[in-house]
C-alpha cells in the first residue's frame, strides 16, 4: 500500500511538472513573437520512413502512361464493370460464413460459390467463363479468418493478404445498413508504385459512377504498410448553432447542418505478403514483390513498402 502510494503521488506530480512546463513554454513563445523557435514535431515510423526510390511523385509522366495502359484501366475509364466471385477454402467452418456475408455487402456485384472439392485453376476457369472478373479467396484458422487472396481475371495480377482486426457489422455499436446504392471508393496513402498497383486492384472492385445520394464510402486507408478498410455512411444533421463548430449555418444564423458518420461494417485489416504476376501460380508463376525479413529475422520498423 505504500509503495502505491508513493507511485500515485510520483504520477501526480511528473504531471504537474509536465503541465507547467507547457504553461512556461507557451508564455515564452507570446513575449517572444516571431522570434520564438520552432515547435518541436514530435518523432514518428511515418516520418522516419527511409527513403525511398519508387515514391510518387505529382508530376512522373511515366506513372500516368502505366495507369493509362495497365490491366485496370477499362474500369477507372468505365469501360468494364467489375464482377466478383467469393470463394472459401474446402470445409469451411460456420462462423467464416459471417465474413462472407460482410464482403458480399461491401463490394458491389459480388457473388459467393461454395469451394467444394474444386481446385483454385479449377475456378479461375469457370469464373472466366462465367465473365467473372476477380475473385476472393477466403482461408481460415482455428475458425477466424486469417488470409485473402485476391485475383483479377484473366491474367493477373493475384496478392495474397494476411487479414487481422475482423469485426462483423453486426457487433459494430449503432451501425447502419447496407443499401443498394454505388459506394464511392477512397484509397488513401498508397505512395509507391506497389502501393499504386495494389490500391488500384482494389479501387477496379468498384464501379466509378457512385450514387452519390447513397451517401456510402468505402475507404481503403494505408498506413505503415497495413491497409485498413472501412465502410461508412456520411449523414447530415440539423442541429442549434454553436461557436467554435464545423458547421454550415443558415442565415438567420440559428440552426445548422453537421456532418456526421454511421459506420456499416465490416471492418478488418490487411497486411500483404505477396503479389504475383499471373493467377494462382505459387510454384512457376512470376512474383513482383515478396515481403521478406532482413538477416536478422526482423521486419525494418522504419521501412514500408506501400
Amino acid at each position: 500500500m505504500k509503495r502505491q502510494q508513493m507511485y500515485n503521488k510520483q504520477k501526480k506530480e511528473k504531471k504537474q511538472l509536465k503541465v507547467e512546463n507547457k504553461k512556461r513554454k507557451l508564455k515564452e513563445r507570446a513575449e517572444l513573437g516571431d522570434r520564438a523557435p520552432p515547435k518541436q514535431e514530435p518523432k514518428s515510423l511515418d516520418k522516419m520512413r527511409e527513403v525511398d526510390i519508387t515514391m510518387l511523385q505529382p508530376d512522373d509522366e511515366e506513372v500516368f502512361a502505366d495507369m493509362n495502359e495497365d490491366e485496370f484501366a477499362p474500369y477507372y475509364d468505365n469501360l468494364k464493370q467489375a464482377k466478383i466471385m467469393v470463394t472459401t477454402r474446402p470445409r469451411p467452418s460456420k462462423q467464416l460464413f459471417a465474413f462472407v456475408a460482410d464482403l458480399l455487402q461491401l463490394f458491389p456485384n459480388c457473388y459467393f460459390y461454395p469451394r467444394k472439392t474444386f481446385s483454385l485453376k479449377q475456378i479461375v476457369g469457370f469464373s472466366e467463363k462465367k465473365n467473372f472478373t476477380h475473385i476472393i479467396v477466403i482461408n481460415e484458422k482455428n475458425k477466424e479468418a486469417n488470409a485473402m487472396v485476391v485475383t483479377h481475371l484473366p491474367y493477373g495480377p493475384t496478392a495474397m493478404f494476411k487479414v487481422t482486426n475482423i469485426v462483423a457489422s453486426s457487433s459494430i455499436s449503432g451501425h447502419g445498413r447496407v443499401t443498394d446504392h454505388r459506394p464511392e471508393v477512397v484509397l488513401n496513402n498508397f505512395n509507391t508504385r506497389l502501393g499504386l498497383r495494389v490500391g488500384r486492384l482494389f479501387g477496379s472492385m468498384f464501379p466509378h459512377e457512385p450514387e452519390f445520394h447513397g451517401r456510402q464510402v468505402a475507404t481503403f486507408h494505408n498506413q505503415r504498410d497495413f491497409i485498413f478498410v472501412r465502410y461508412h455512411r456520411y449523414l447530415f444533421e440539423e442541429k442549434k448553432a454553436r461557436p467554435n463548430k464545423t458547421q454550415i449555418v443558415s442565415k438567420d444564423g440559428k440552426t445548422a447542418v453537421q456532418v456526421t458518420t454511421q459506420e456499416l461494417g465490416p471492418r478488418f485489416t490487411l497486411k500483404m505478403k505477396w503479389l504475383q504476376a499471373g493467377t494462382f501460380d505459387t510454384k512457376e508463376g512470376e512474383f513482383e514483390w515478396i515481403h521478406k525479413q532482413n538477416e536478422h529475422g526482423k521486419n525494418d520498423r522504419k521501412r514500408f513498402f506501400l
